[in-house]
């Protein structure tokens, strides 16, 4: 029995296999066209898995297919899990979500926020306020991204070494120090900039449970739920099953063999913002848990109340991004949805132009894998390729209406 065998009835639980199958061929004819090396997808309802399927290869060049164990870099859905973290130690009454994060972060101290200059020589006026721990939850404190090359402040990061995948300093602590010391690209709280912002709550895990953040990821999380095959390197006896990283050029694809082998060392710097690697099956005890109210197979990480205080929408005003981001990256469409501790969350699927319920909490990786959480209609799905950057195709509302139009209860 593989670890992604479905053992219910995909009728019982309120699915048409029939329209699932849909999805197989739609992600097949990325890979036939060479858009896509490789594919899996998870759909679960009520805890239970109703379908999976995969296509492709997990490296095209040595000729290797996708199998259900097949290890994907997750990017940015380390931020979720880090969040979790976060709050499991809210949870120990550690921080209240209203404490200045500079009482830990000491480089927060004296925050100053960009008013113009050139990154070589800013300008900058002081903080009004105090970086709070919600806005590094909710991505409004002003951080920003080394790579997002749409701010001044960006290249400020770069001009110390942070880029994509590119993090010059020793450990966390030398990072989160590079970042809290540079410029804020707002005043705290008043705008959203997809950022660094879950790198600093690595950090705070850090300094809150005195342990190395992938050693409480370990104890506290992967191993309790299971994730064994999730982590922050792939260890020799397992890099068969890791898939080759891809870029597009011309709508075709391409490995990108010098990034893809970072991923075969442990790395100087464990960052809660990007830094795992996953299988679907693992990742799918991670979202069923999420569902199950932070709860899965009697191992509780997080109080049902904490999880539906993060999934709702935390931006003032109950705005949505659209309304309230500033011009960054993102791993979402920004109309209709808003943030949560953690997660985007749809407000408004009107707005949004999508079938997902209001109240789904969702979040991607940079290499085009997503996943989403309905609790209004009991689902989780995951999808996972390996194709940098995430933007290049509409993969995920692809998905969204694939798996959608299946339900039929």
């Amino acid at each position: 029995m593989t670890q992604l065998e479905v053992q219910v009835d995909p009728v019982a639980m309120g699915c048409d296999p029939a329209r699932l199958a849909r999805i197989k061929p739609h992600f097949d004819q990325y890979v036939s066209d060479r858009r896509l090396a490789g594919w899996l997808a998870t759909v679960s309802r009520g805890g239970e898995l109703v379908w999976s399927d995969k296509g492709g290869h997990r490296d095209r060049e040595r000729n290797l297919e996708v199998t259900d164990d097949t290890i994907w870099r997750i990017y940015s859905m380390t931020k979720p899990v880090t969040s979790v973290a976060v709050m499991m130690l809210y949870e120990e009454g550690l921080f209240d979500l209203t404490d200045d994060a500079s009482k830990w972060i000491e480089s927060l101290r004296e925050a100053r926020v960009w008013s113009g200059g050139t990154p070589e020589n800013p300008e900058t006026v002081p903080a009004e306020g105090p970086v709070r721990i919600h806005h590094l939850l909710t991505h409004t404190s002003g951080l920003t991204y080394g790579f997002q090359n749409s701010h001044p402040v960006d290249a400020i990061y770069r001009l110390k070494g942070y880029d994509f995948a590119k993090y010059s300093g020793e450990d966390l602590a030398q990072a989160v120090d590079d970042f809290c010391s540079s410029p804020l690209v707002f005043q705290p709280g008043s705008g959203w900039n997809y950022s660094e912002s879950t790198a600093v709550l690595g950090r705070l895990v850090e300094i809150w449970s005195g342990q190395p953040l992938d050693v409480f990821f370990r104890e506290r999380i992967l191993d309790p739920l299971a994730m064994h095959d999730t982590g922050w390197w792939c260890p020799p006896e397992k890099q068969d099953r890791l898939a080759m990283l891809y870029v597009p050029y011309h709508g075709d694809s391409f490995a990108f063999e010098e990034l893809a082998r970072h991923a075969h060392r442990a790395p100087r710097v464990y960052d809660g913002g990007g830094g795992l690697q996953s299988t679907a099956a693992d990742y799918n005890r991670f979202m069923t848990m999420l569902l199950g109210g932070g709860e899965l197979d009697g191992v509780r990480l997080l109080s049902s109340r904490t999880l539906e205080l993060m999934t709702q929408n935390h931006l003032p005003g109950d705005q949505d991004l659209e309304q309230f981001a500033v011009d960054s990256f993102s791993e979402v469409d920004y109309a209709g949805l808003g943030f949560g501790l953690g997660f985007s969350v749809v407000t408004d699927r009107r707005k949004n132009k999508s079938l997902v319920s209001e109240g789904s909490f969702a979040w991607g990786g940079a290499a085009s894998t997503a996943f989403w959480v309905d609790p209004v209609e009991d689902l989780t799905v995951g999808f996972f390729t390996q194709l940098l950057p995430s933007g290049t195709y509409p993969i995920r509302r692809e998905l969204q209406q694939l798996v959608y139009q299946s339900l039929i209860d």
